[in-house]
């Protein structure tokens, strides 16, 4: 987002509506090739996530709700890392400069870089006659060689998860229409299903927590069940998980006992943007105390075992549930 050229239309549309975000001195007003982020002992942790319209958003989604997205699932994976929020950079792909779709897109994005004390470093803006396309990269500090990897977990240690599962699919599925769409009668749950899909809630305040007592850690965002096999897939280890313990809103849970949806579907559904981790058992008491002080709920689904399965998921009557697919794939 450089800009000591001559002025053009690129210029002129960071100008007016991303110069006023980048308040950080390393960004240097966005006139410069370049931002700096300024080394204090930290490693710096780096996640980028790209999101495109029609496959992570709808086309009619409102533009605030794709700004906060874009940033929230990145700051969502620093805070599986255990990092804080240092500052982003932004690649924007536009099919024409609206004001009137990028006015409440900067200033949503403004507002949540302050709220997560994540300031805009810098970043790029091309037009496309394709969809649109948001990608943030998002940098993080933790202690020297505190982040926590996908790769820790043990045998005997018990699976942890922030918050809910399944409601952004629900909300998506809201969207999309169809029998999910007539179930949801309730407009306070259809509304508060919606938002978990289009405005996720990063568990930033989960970071140094996690960092203090997770072995291992990332973020859902392609579905819970593919998630942790993919964790327990780099940690070389299984895990057995109670599905009557996976934590669900009560909008979910009312879908799933009037038959609109199987629990299947919602273990498997993207865009949760909660913590997935394991502890030893030792520690996982005061970490789900600490998750509460801050704020956010944590349960308790399940036991890493040996071994190089799949991860089993068992109902109430102690019988294995086969899942048709884990997660979400791009290809």
């Amino acid at each position: 987002m450089a800009s000591g050229k001559p002025a053009s239309g690129e210029d002129a549309l960071i100008a007016r509506y991303f110069r006023p975000l980048a308040t950080e001195p390393g960004a240097f007003g966005l006139d410069d090739d370049a931002a700096a982020l300024k080394p204090n002992g930290d490693d710096v942790v780096v996640t980028t996530d790209a999101i495109v319209e029609g496959v992570h958003f709808l086309p009619d989604d409102p533009p605030d709700t794709v700004a906060r997205k874009a940033l929230r699932a990145n700051l969502s994976d620093l805070a599986a890392k255990g990092a804080t929020p240092a500052g982003f950079v932004l690649t924007l792909a536009l099919r024409s400069a609206d004001d009137a779709w990028l006015r409440p897109f900067a200033a949503a994005l403004g507002e949540d870089a302050t709220q997560f004390n994540c300031p805009l470093l810098g970043g790029d803006t091309v037009s496309t006659p394709g969809p649109l396309m948001v990608s943030v990269t998002a940098f993080g500090r933790v202690p020297p060689g505190k982040m926590v990897h996908r790769s820790g977990a043990k045998p005997g240690e018990r699976v942890m998860v922030t918050g809910t599962i399944g409601d952004a699919a629900l909300g998506l599925a809201i969207l999309k229409g169809g029998k999910v769409h007539a179930a949801a009668a309730d407009i306070a749950a259809r509304d508060a299903l919606i938002g978990r899909y289009r405005v996720p809630q990063p568990r930033v305040a989960m970071a140094e927590i996690v960092r203090g007592g997770a072995s291992a850690a990332m973020d859902v965002s392609d579905g819970l069940a593919g998630d942790l096999a993919k964790l327990c897939g780099v940690s070389g280890v299984s895990a057995v998980i109670d599905l009557e313990s996976i934590p669900l809103s009560g909008a979910a849970r009312d879908l799933v006992s009037r038959g609109v949806v199987g629990l299947e579907t919602l273990i498997a559904g993207g865009d949760d943007y909660e913590i997935l981790c394991t502890l030893p058992q030792d520690r996982a008491e005061a970490f789900a105390q600490a998750a509460r002080h801050a704020g956010i709920a944590v349960s308790s689904i399940g036991t890493v075992v040996a071994g190089s399965a799949v991860p089993k998921f068992i109902d109430g009557q102690g019988r294995e549930i086969a899942l048709e697919r884990l997660s979400y794939s791009h290809f």
